[in-house]
């Protein structure tokens, strides 16, 4: 299997690729990052000299060099795509929509282009929970949930998984959809929820809060959330979305409450702030059907994965503290 992975060095797509890399030895890896402000080589620095891993310096959205990687010959001609690269930051949608419109959408459909015209077999996307809106106070995502996006981001989004459904349904390609709830885990850019927080006590700084801190989110450990992209990758339904959740919600406020008891601090440390324009105010994914379909199940529990994802950021402020300097 040769397998490229776009995005791969990004949060999720990092660890992803770690993950073909130690649990499918006869598997190769190309990973294609342009190496935005997210996308970080020492996310994989411990796998740079597998010989069954490659570095590609690429932007999605570039036709000639997507055009050579997905036409190559022989070996090197890929046999799946699994879809990372994305613009995801919701708040710099807000501040600056066009790159999320062209990473996302235009990136997306020229992969898909591509990947058509060389007759690659399997094309995973990973996309988001964000596509289906905001929930009210009881209620679950599932895959057949109508898509309201409510951001810039979330829009774009919508838009690759729209472009990902059309190409299986008007040309018979073999792609599935993956909608991911908020994740968590090592190697997740400072801007975030959970590792802003953790690096700014860390520097004897408040932590900002939007609003009154009582939007919540489904948490999901990075590590279960690429198991259930695996899985799908081998044994999901061609033209099939599969929603992966952790079935832990949580309010923003109570993520807040738990790593300042996780590293000796307390409320005098919460900064509030002006809400975000647009803030979805609940998410939760079902995910009974990856669950049913495919038999994946989570590993990490949140009263677990918490305290071991405050333990890595302390442990690995070099790898931090360069990108709070962006």
């Amino acid at each position: 299997m040769h397998l490229i992975v776009t995005g791969g060095c990004g949060f999720i797509g990092s660890n992803f690729v770690r993950l073909i890399l130690a649990e499918r030895p006869g598997w190769r890896v190309t990973n294609v990052d342009k190496l935005t402000y997210a996308g970080n080589r020492a996310n994989l620095a411990d796998v740079e000299s597998n010989p069954n891993y490659r570095f590609l310096h690429a932007d999605i959205c570039d036709k000639e060099a997507m055009g050579a990687l997905f036409s190559a010959p022989g070996a090197d001609k890929p046999d799946a795509v699994v879809h990372f690269a994305a613009e995801s930051h919701v708040d710099r949608s807000i501040t600056g929509p066009e790159i999320f419109v062209i990473t996302n959408v235009l990136g997306t459909q020229n992969l898909l282009e591509n990947a058509r015209q060389n007759g690659v077999g399997r094309f995973l996307h990973v996309s988001t929970d964000e596509v289906y809106g905001s929930l009210g106070p009881t209620g679950l995502f599932t895959e057949t949930t109508p898509y309201a996006p409510n951001s810039p981001y979330s829009a774009s989004k919508a838009g690759s998984d729209l472009l990902v459904r059309a190409y299986h349904h008007t040309f018979g390609m073999d792609t599935v959809i993956t909608n991911c709830s908020n994740n968590y885990g090592p190697y997740q850019y400072p801007e975030k929820l959970i590792p802003l927080l953790i690096t700014n006590l860390m520097d004897g700084l408040q932590i900002p809060i939007y609003g009154d801190g009582q939007n919540v989110r489904d948490w999901l450990h990075v590590e279960d959330h690429c198991r259930g992209i695996l899985l799908a990758l081998e044994k999901g339904k061609a033209g099939e979305t599969y929603n992966i959740g952790g079935r832990n919600e949580r309010k923003n406020m109570d993520i807040a409450l738990g790593i300042l008891a996780l590293m000796g601090k307390d409320e005098s440390s919460i900064r509030y702030v002006e809400d975000r324009l647009g803030h979805d105010r609940r998410y939760a994914i079902d995910a009974d059907k990856i669950r049913g379909e495919l038999g994946w199940e989570p590993r990490h529990t949140f009263d677990s994965g918490l305290p071991a994802t405050v333990a890595w950021y302390v442990k690995n402020e070099s790898w931090w503290r360069p990108l709070k300097k962006r």
